[in-house]
């Protein structure tokens, strides 16, 4: 029977633990800091035992690993070097959902030369992404032709139902993480033309994304696009684009939090301070009495414009006072933001991800090729987020042990021996893409 090791109990853990313990073949280790979140998932499952372990207890982190076959790392990404080389080391093959780090391509080498595998972003953004992308671009290079333009856009958002609050979304961690990514700047190839968005300006650059069946979304630019090109091997792309997804209205908001100072990091003391005073501190020039009235002056904005409404549902023009007693003005956000934008029982989240090819075939016709998913959580069950992210790893883990993955060394999900299993298991889950090519 193969032994997988599961580091980390999270939210997106629970589908991934679930899809391995239907395979007759494994058992499994769950190991968290907090034994509680491992136990919920083993529950009673005859092959699959819980343990608590922290991560910067070595000795016991290799224990682990070396009574394992495979390890599937699901802790924070600054952890996998550690545990890829505790790996090396036991000569185990690794499965992350992570984007790879510079340390991560660095053992490369060493993997190859120990026999293992290091599969890494085998989730969903990354990870389903890819292997879609890599579908349709082998499959346009396989009729002769070149891809000229790609365009990826995903969201995790609260299905349509649920999008009820003036945000248009909602969490179900902690919001620190999405307000950090709002603070990176972006780099792609438009019409031939390299656009370099610094982090002030990412809110502004945004364009009107229609997904059928759903309507109109805002979409922005996600890092760096460029890599991607060698990476997915269509070096005659003209345009190549991937950002996130929101619904509107997020982007003209984030923007102004952006210019107000929101997503500032400094940390400064806030016990019995008011959210109204701390947001006519992060202005200038405070010449109007009235906050809502300042702030509209302030953003040259009117005062009944859906933003300040925005703000003040958060109730960050009120007298009430922030109760931490320090952190930053984005600290602040996020606990404004967690307290007001949770999911409510039973509500279901949504994953949205479309991919718009244009390509052109060896006789000099022109396609538009469009490939979108649509997936939503279970009322009261796993949400669309742990699906798309839990279940890649899990069958990428099973297609290794079950020796249908024959690779070694530091890889991700780009290379039809890994996405086209995958993604044909997705299909039977219900995790599909709806498919149109139309002539230009």
């Amino acid at each position: 029977m193969n032994k997988i090791l599961v580091l980390g109990a999270g939210l997106v853990a629970g589908p991934l633990v679930d899809y391995l313990l239907e395979q007759p073949a494994f058992s499994l280790t769950i190991a968290d800091l907090v034994l509680e979140k491992a136990r919920k998932l083993v529950g009673d499952h005859p092959r699959a035992v819980a343990r608590s372990l922290d991560l910067s207890e070595e000795s016991l982190l290799k224990a682990q690993i070396d009574n394992a076959d495979l390890v599937i790392s699901m802790v924070p990404y600054t952890y996998h070097p550690l545990v890829a080389r505790l790996c090396l080391a036991a000569k185990t093959n690794l499965v992350t959902a992570s984007y790879v780090s510079e340390k991560m391509k660095s053992l490369d080498s060493a993997a190859r030369n120990a026999g293992i595998l290091f599969l890494n972003e085998l989730g969903l953004d990354p990870g389903i992404d890819h292997m879609e992308a890599m579908r349709i671009i082998d499959e346009v290079k396989q009729e002769g032709g070149d891809v000229t333009s790609f365009t990826s856009f995903c969201g995790g958002l609260p299905a349509p139902e649920a999008n009820d609050n003036p945000m248009g979304y909602k969490f179900s961690w902690s919001p620190a993480g999405v307000l950090l990514a709002g603070k990176n700047s972006a780099k792609y190839l438009e019409n031939g033309k390299e656009v370099s968005i610094s982090p002030k300006d990412l809110f502004d650059s945004t364009r009107k994304i229609d997904i059928e069946g759903l309507g109109v979304f805002e979409g922005y630019p996600n890092r760096n696009s460029l890599p991607y090109i060698d990476l997915y091997g269509i070096p005659k792309v003209e345009t190549m684009l991937r950002g996130t997804l929101r619904y509107e209205g997020w982007c003209p908001t984030l923007k102004k939090f952006v210019d107000l100072g929101l997503l500032d990091q400094e940390v400064k003391k806030w016990k019995g301070i008011t959210y109204r005073d701390f947001i006519r501190g992060l202005m200038e020039d405070v010449r109007l009495p009235g906050t809502k009235e300042a702030l509209a002056a302030h953003w040259k904005i009117d005062t009944d414009s859906d933003i300040l409404k925005r703000m003040e549902w958060l109730d960050l023009l009120s007298e009430k006072s922030i109760e931490m007693e320090k952190g930053s003005a984005l600290d602040v956000l996020a606990e404004r933001m967690e307290a007001k934008m949770q999911f409510g029982p039973g509500e279901r989240d949504m994953i949205v991800m479309q991919h718009v090819f244009h390509s052109k075939e060896s006789s000099g016709r022109k396609n538009r090729i469009t490939s979108t998913l649509i997936d939503f959580g279970v009322p009261f069950g796993y949400s669309a987020m742990a699906r798309t992210v839990g279940l890649p790893a899990a069958i990428g883990a099973r297609l290794i042990l079950e020796g249908k993955i024959n690779l070694t060394g530091v890889h991700i999900p780009v290379i039809k021996e890994i996405y086209s299993p995958i993604l044909e298991e997705l299909k039977t889950l219900g995790i599909r893409f709806d498919f149109k090519k139309e002539n230009l």
